[in-house]
């Protein structure tokens, strides 16, 4: 299984990205059911999960994002998307995505810079 995220990038506050993760080598069985989720990991931090979807398309974020970030997917093409706005210094790090239960390697996700 492949995680290949992108869509990040250097945005001044306020601003807004979109971020894609197409997942491969998994059949839409295995990838349907399972919850995904984007993870975040800060300079200096551990990785944390920012916002999750489950097979349904029940959301659920952490605090610090709700109400500015968006989670998606598309099961037929299995893909997730993460759409942020209003952005903030504090958003700034590597965005990843995986499974809620981060069961696939890590892919080498995608950086965002939000500057102030």
């Amino acid at each position: 299984v492949q995680l290949q995220a992108s869509g990040g990038g250097k945005v001044q506050a306020g601003g807004s990205l979109r971020l894609s993760c197409v997942v491969s080598g998994v059949i839409t069985s295995v990838f349907n059911p399972r919850s995904m989720a984007w993870y975040r990991q800060a300079p200096g931090t551990q990785r944390e999960s920012v916002a999750v979807i489950t097979s349904s398309g029940r959301t659920n974020y952490v605090d610090s994002v709700k109400g500015r970030f968006t989670i998606s997917r598309d099961n037929a093409r299995k893909r997730v998307y993460l759409q942020m706005n209003s952005l903030t210094p504090e958003d700034t790090g590597l965005y990843y995505c995986n499974s809620d239960r981060e069961e696939f390697n890590w892919g080498q996700g995608t950086l965002v810079t939000v500057s102030s």
